[in-house]
């Protein structure tokens, strides 16, 4: 049996149109019920635009698991582990979180202690870390490096961090009309690509389905709402979508952890190859990662709370040096794509050499890019 990669394009497109078509009523039950955002001072949109837009996307991820597990491959996915019953359940739980807080403003500890829940719902279920490889040990005769083995309040720390750390990534990040959307998109569509190469690494296993799978219906997700949130937008994801997508991508990349297969060589670019999982993972975030670490570091450092709102995020520089609101949100599109799917690539393709230039080119047109309303002032 080949790859199921018709049956991953099959969910995320059956998530993409679910959620396309359960926007627009999403976006009258939030005007109904008050789920609005009203423009405050930090905000970049001047007109009231409804909220809830995570509500759309849930019904689309689920819709796609739901094919998913009909499918003749892809329903195998459910049978090796209890991955995708817990990240669904994890996401019901962060979005509910996400829906209060859209519609009644709730502080910022109570949706960090949700934010936890839903890590914690996540390990239940063995969705946590519990290896990864290190460029150190070994023997240096037959292999490179070694492998890290965590204890089981290591796995589970390290889990809890990383999802929390993502889902505020992607909160954060949600700036501008279609921002994190994109990113989610580009991130997702990622994160399914390397992991269908772990599939193809672990010899089409289907233990190794679900952080592909959940991946893929968090990409067509993305894809049905971004054109109902694209500059100007008619509705905005709130926190219970871009919680939604820190919480999913949080998942896939902790599932994907545990389907690495080590290499036995000591070529050159075969360690190189090694360091790709690792890699994958922080590129895919980075720079809604970034985003975060530098207003946690600007804001404690001005003596402030970290979860204190202002406008010094990345698209908010972007804004001041000159961009157009849309010309800022494809630019750090460029920026997302460019790492997430250099990295995908120094995975999958043998000659990392070609990868590591084509994304030495890519970022040198972003920084270009980028800089060029800044060059035009002076």
């Amino acid at each position: 049996m080949g790859l199921p990669i018709r049956e991953y394009l099959l969910a995320g497109l059956t998530a993409a149109v679910i959620t396309f078509l359960l926007t627009g009523l999403v976006r009258v039950l939030a005007l109904k019920l008050g789920a609005v955002a009203w423009p405050r001072g930090r905000d970049v949109h001047v007109t009231p635009t409804p909220r809830w837009g995570g509500l759309a996307m849930l019904a689309g991820v689920l819709g796609g698991i739901g094919l998913a597990a009909q499918l003749p491959a892809l329903r195998l996915a459910f049978d090796y582990s209890y991955d995708v019953p817990g990240v669904v359940l994890g996401a019901v739980l962060l979005v509910a979180v996400g829906v209060l807080d859209d519609r009644y403003e709730l502080d910022a500890v109570t949706k960090l202690a949700g934010q936890i829940t839903a890590a914690g719902v996540l390990v239940l279920f063995g969705v946590q870390w519990a290896v990864f490889w290190v460029p150190w040990g070994g023997d240096g005769a037959e292999t490179s490096g070694s492998l890290l083995i965590l204890g089981q309040e290591q796995g589970v720390l390290l889990t809890v961090l990383l999802t929390v750390a993502l889902v505020n990534a992607m909160n954060f990040v949600d700036g501008l009309d279609g921002l994190a959307a994109g990113i989610g998109l580009i991130a997702a569509a990622a994160t399914c690509v390397f992991a269908i190469g772990l599939v193809k690494q672990n010899g089409n296993d289907p233990s190794a389905y679900s952080p592909a799978l959940i991946a893929a219906v968090l990409a067509g997700a993305c894809l049905g709402f971004l054109p109902h949130n694209f500059n100007p937008a008619r509705i905005f994801m709130g926190d219970s979508g871009s919680m939604l997508i820190g919480v999913l991508l949080a998942a896939a990349t902790t599932s994907a952890s545990g389907r690495i297969s080590i290499s036995t060589t000591t070529d050159g670019t075969d360690i190189l190859a090694l360091f790709a999982p690792l890699i994958v993972l922080a590129a895919v975030v980075f720079v809604p990662l970034l985003d975060l670490l530098m207003a946690v570091v600007r804001r404690t450092w001005a003596g402030m709370s970290p979860f204190s709102p202002d406008k010094m995020h990345l698209h908010h520089r972007l804004l001041e040096i000159g961009h157009s609101h849309r010309r800022a949100v494809l630019l750090i599109y460029l920026w997302a794509g460019v790492l997430a799917f250099g990295a995908v690539a120094l995975a999958l393709i043998d000659d990392p050499f070609i990868v590591l230039w084509a994304v030495g080119v890519g970022l040198v047109v972003a920084v270009l890019a980028s800089a060029v309303p800044r060059a035009r002032i002076r």
